[in-house]
């Protein structure tokens, strides 16, 4: 791939749009699902939680969250309108059983009361936040008190191989999301990174290390 196509590839896997976008959409929810998986099965999730995930793609993953308990509540949230529709689409029954709710978002700021969510997750977004601690403010808002916040993504070294890379992301690895986590009032509690064989989106076989990093809104912040 030339320059300008890795560019294009780099717009659509951070906000896909158009037929492309849709192709684009089912390969991220592919190739990213064990990361997805772990991000979900470390939220530690109990009946009756309201769970919030940020950029959820096409959101095929939505019936994994939704067995892990009972009486769960899903709120997803998307920068790209492509997503946001092909979510409702893909997973029109859990919306007309009231168990999931899909919203747009300008990528910062969260259109949800305080406390309000259990649980947040989110997969591979945290390369695209433009202001990653505004973001991260906004997210300890609208998470309750003891509830958890899990941030999964590719560290550095890994994601450094992939030449699309270049183009409009920004790359972490432990050290850096540990700094960022500092100037925040979340609490870690945990750290889980696992390595995987996966097909990149250039189409190269290539062993990807990924990590979950588990945070906490203490009760009394």
């Amino acid at each position: 791939m030339n320059n300008e196509e890795l560019k294009t590839l780099a717009e659509q896997l951070r906000q896909p749009d158009g037929l492309k976008g849709i192709e684009i959409a089912d390969k991220m929810n592919e190739t990213n699902i064990k990361m997805t998986f772990h991000s979900i099965d470390r939220l530690d999730i109990s009946n009756n939680d309201h769970i919030l995930e940020l950029g959820h793609g096409n959101c095929k993953h939505l019936s994994y969250v939704l067995k892990q308990k009972n009486k769960l509540t899903y709120y997803g949230l998307e920068i790209s309108e492509l997503m946001n529709n092909e979510a409702k689409r893909v997973n029109q029954r859990f919306i007309e059983g009231k168990q999931a709710l899909f919203y747009m978002y300008d990528g910062q700021n969260i259109p949800f009361e305080d406390n309000h969510f259990d649980k947040i997750f989110t997969v591979n977004t945290i390369y695209f936040w433009t202001d990653p601690k505004l973001l991260l403010a906004e997210l300890f808002r609208v998470l309750k008190p003891n509830g958890i916040l899990n941030i999964t993504f590719a560290q550095q070294d890994f994601m450094e191989q992939l030449p699309f890379t270049q183009f409009s992301f920004t790359l972490y690895d432990n050290k850096k999301i540990n700094q960022l986590i500092d100037t925040t009032p979340f609490q870690t509690v945990g750290s889980d990174t696992q390595t995987e064989t996966v097909k990149s989106k250039t189409g190269d076989i290539v062993n990807r290390d990924f990590t979950t990093i588990i945070l906490t809104k203490c009760p009394n912040c």
